[in-house]
């Protein structure tokens, strides 16, 4: 398998998801205003959207976004119980988590990288995701995991989402449970081999 990834971008949760499987992968950076690889292909002939993650299969076939890229991996290594088995009521519970995060972090966090995004627009945005985040910070507070008992796909998706707040200028302070349940996830070995490689990390 290939990712193709930007570093500190959404493809990070497929990366820390590949290293947690113990699935053997190959990296390649991509340049996103560029839209070339590090190799020097046209990155838009690997994925004509534009965006990262894509993981490039053995068999030659391509996957595209991030929810639908951890769930396939998870579903490859099934012994590191990064996901519930498909068709369980658990498993659709792991689906609305994954939903929640790209439609109401991801989204709107990443608008706000957006040079041209309105600042009107912007501070109505972090009134909606302070909401959110104490959601968030509730939930957490009750238990060490987003989704399951135990590290699932929605806590490297999470993690990654979260970690923008610190390239927004976004305090998470006020939620301590949000804050904690951060550090506990980039103090896994996986996700600092994550970071590490895609140079977030000494």
């Amino acid at each position: 398998m290939k990712l193709y990834f930007a570093p500190g971008a959404c493809s990070l949760s497929p990366h820390i998801v590949l290293r947690e499987a113990g699935i053997p992968f190959e990296l390649e950076k991509v340049d996103l205003r560029a839209k070339k690889t590090q190799s020097g292909a046209d990155y838009l002939k690997v994925n004509p959207k534009g965006q990262v993650p894509v993981l490039v299969l053995d068999d030659g076939d391509s996957l595209t976004e991030g929810p639908a890229i951890v769930q396939y991996v998870a579903d490859q290594a099934p012994n590191a119980k990064l996901a519930p088995k498909a068709g369980t009521k658990e498993r659709y519970h792991l689906m609305e988590w994954l939903n929640y995060i790209t439609s109401e972090l991801h989204k709107s966090l990443g608008a706000l990288f957006a040079p041209t995004t309105p600042d009107d627009w912007k501070k109505i945005t972090k009134e909606g995701l302070a909401k959110k985040f104490e959601y968030l910070d509730q939930w957490l507070g009750k238990q060490e995991f987003v989704a399951a008992d135990s590290f699932s796909v929605a806590d490297a998706y999470l993690f990654t989402i979260l970690n923008w707040t610190n390239f927004l200028k976004i305090d998470l302070a006020p939620y301590k449970s949000l804050v904690k349940y951060q550090e506990r996830i980039a103090s896994r070995p996986k996700v600092r081999e994550a970071l590490k490689a895609e140079g977030l990390i000494q």
